[in-house]
């Protein structure tokens, strides 16, 4: 994979990532198929999606983010290694970690708000209260 259009760290990232979770390159059908939509020209007369299949575990990936096949290969084998990742480690995956975490951000948000509203409610019957019983509320 010889991509001037990605970052030579990123590659050599995905390249690592891809030996741990031991997908060859060897073991990867790729094709290159005409992309559909947006691109005009380019679109309809280059061949710039990306297909990959990976023999031993079956995972089929399709890639046209962009125009450019080079960059269309470095995502496919990105989104490939990321499809791999989360058949091998399940729960254990990065992906599945960070949507996790995104979970439990918005259960204390929703919390927050909740709290938050229920208190205010409750200070304002405290408020109803005291002026039916003829009282003068107290300012906080």
């Amino acid at each position: 994979m010889s991509d001037a259009v990605v970052n030579p760290e990123k590659r050599k990232a995905l390249e690592n990532r891809m030996k741990a979770l031991g997908i060859n390159e060897k073991d990867i059908i790729e094709k290159f198929v005409r992309s559909q939509g947006k691109g005009g020209q380019k679109v309809n007369k280059a061949a710039t999606c990306v297909y990959l299949k990976h023999s031993p575990t079956g995972i089929e990936v399709k890639c046209q983010k962009t125009r450019s096949q080079a960059a269309n290969r470095f995502f496919a084998r990105r989104i490939l290694a990321e499809k791999a990742e989360k058949m091998i480690l399940g729960e254990k995956s990065v992906q599945a970690k960070k949507i996790a975490r995104l979970q439990q951000q918005k259960k204390r948000r929703a919390r927050r708000a909740k709290g938050k509203v229920l208190s205010a409610a409750q200070k304002e019957s405290n408020v109803s209260t005291l002026e039916n019983e003829g009282e003068t509320p107290s300012q906080d």
